[in-house]
């Protein structure tokens, strides 16, 4: 091949490949909204309980906050659970609420109840039935958790299964 058809060709896989990083890149006035993170606000949301109850996570501005969004037919979900509710029961009467919000759009309403009732949970149980709050945290895995502190900040994020030490030490230093 010739040096200057080289060129060309060069020069037209270049402009393509800029084409194309310019069509695919999203433009900084998009609505997608980056994923929640660690040192930002915690994003809002309004769900309804398990109990017809309804919840806004700005309501509770001076809380520790856990949001922890599972699924019932998942291992690690089950798994953490009982983990949550021991923490939650030890520290609920010093500022600490946990919201399990249920990612019902990908599960099934009717094994909420029975598995509320199988982990003896006592803490709200949310129903994502829009995948509203999966959306908005940009739900990658279940169980996704996330810790807030008393200004609304996240101060941690936990994707996958939690052991019942970290939750402590996670909620301990919150609750400082």
């Amino acid at each position: 091949m010739q040096p200057t058809l080289r060129r060309i060709l060069f020069i037209v896989i270049l402009i393509a490949g800029l084409a194309w990083i310019g069509i695919s890149a999203n433009p900084a006035d998009s609505d997608t909204a980056a994923a929640p993170q660690v040192g930002f606000s915690a994003p809002d949301f309004s769900l309804q309980s398990l109990d017809g109850q309804s919840y806004r996570l700005s309501d509770l501005h001076g809380q520790v906050v856990l949001v922890n969004l599972w699924a019932t037919w998942c291992p690690p979900c089950r798994a953490e659970m009982p983990a949550i509710q021991k923490v939650y029961a030890e520290y609920q009467d010093q500022g600490l609420v946990v919201l399990g919000i249920n990612s019902t759009v990908q599960d099934e309403l009717s094994a909420v109840a029975p598995f509320v009732a199988d982990y003896g949970l006592t803490f709200p149980i949310l129903l994502d039935e829009t995948g509203q709050v999966s959306s908005t945290y940009q739900l990658r895995s279940l169980p996704s958790s996330y810790f807030i502190d008393r200004e609304g900040v996240i101060r941690y994020v936990v994707s996958g299964p939690m052991s019942e030490a970290l939750l402590y030490a996670r909620i301990e230093e919150l609750l400082k």
